[in-house]
């Protein structure tokens, strides 16, 4: 069966695309848990919508759009954040409304065929093209190495901020960097789940990682199993049933991440109940 549809090239895009976005999703998804970040992610995704309507209109590929959009206003949350001119929460929510409407205004200045733009919004990772492979690549290369080169420096900045300063660790830049990092996967996912649900598979496998172990290296490692079998597995679900593989993804990530956090805390408190037994002499 699988040797059937890899037959296809584009479900051996669609793999990839899982592959890439899951190694992604998993590392970063961690770091936006852990610096409570979530909301922010979710402004930058959001955001992006603006570039790909500008790439619409002008007439160049619209996941390099969403890429410069992204980026752009990762820094300036970032900047807002650190300068404390404003709440961050309004630039965030600010921004978060201007990109949705940003694409929507350069769409609508496109003359002719109006595009499908329910691919971004949604995700398709059925429609995924050679150059958005390249580009993910890329992308994911990058964040990997950004990651593991530096990564007792991100320890020190996720766990403890000050001492980080005190180490003589450049924490602006690492905040910079991040947002910047946090844009890039968020391009990353726009194929898989798209700018609507981007925000679900960035936190389901990281989240879900945490009720299995509490370390660093090992929940990061766990949430990229996480995210890719959330991901293939709603691969498989939309291919089999023709549904929207976005949303079968996220709805994957989701229910897991609900059954399993029903199964722990249950499991909890039996042993929370077996040691109160114990201590009182049963």
């Amino acid at each position: 069966m699988i040797s059937a549809i890899l037959e296809y090239q584009f479900m051996r895009h669609a793999m990839i695309t899982c592959l890439l976005s899951g190694i992604t999703c998993g590392i970063i998804g961690v770091i936006i848990i852990e610096k409570k970040l979530i909301m922010m992610s979710g402004g930058i995704a959001h955001t992006a919508f603006g570039g790909v309507g500008l790439g619409y209109l002008l007439g160049f590929e619209p996941i390099i759009g969403a890429f410069i959009f992204s980026v752009l206003s990762s820094l300036g949350i970032g900047f807002v954040k650190r300068r404390g001119g404003a709440r961050t929460d309004v630039i965030i929510g600010l921004l978060w409304s201007f990109g949705m409407a940003c694409g929507v205004f350069f769409i609508g200045l496109k003359k002719g065929l109006t595009p499908d733009i329910g691919s971004y919004l949604f995700g398709n990772i059925l429609s995924v093209l050679k150059t958005d492979i390249y580009l993910m690549i890329a992308l994911t290369i990058l964040v990997v190495f950004a990651v593991t080169a530096l990564y007792s420096h991100w320890k020190s900045y996720l766990f403890d901020q000050e001492f980080a300063t005190v180490s003589g660790i450049n924490t602006t830049f690492l905040e910079y960097f991040l947002l910047v990092l946090i844009a890039m996967t968020v391009v990353v996912l726009i194929r898989s789940v798209g700018i609507i649900l981007v925000m679900a598979l960035l936190t389901a496998p990281a989240a879900t990682a945490s009720l299995f172990t509490k370390k660093l290296k090992s929940r990061i490692l766990v949430a990229i199993f996480f995210s890719l079998i959330f991901s293939f597995i709603g691969l498989w679900l939309s291919y089999s049933f023709d549904i929207a593989s976005g949303a079968s993804i996220v709805f994957v990530s989701a229910v897991t991440y609900m059954v399993i956090l029903v199964i722990n805390t249950y499991l909890k408190k039996r042993r929370e109940i077996f040691r109160g037994r114990k201590n009182v002499g049963y």
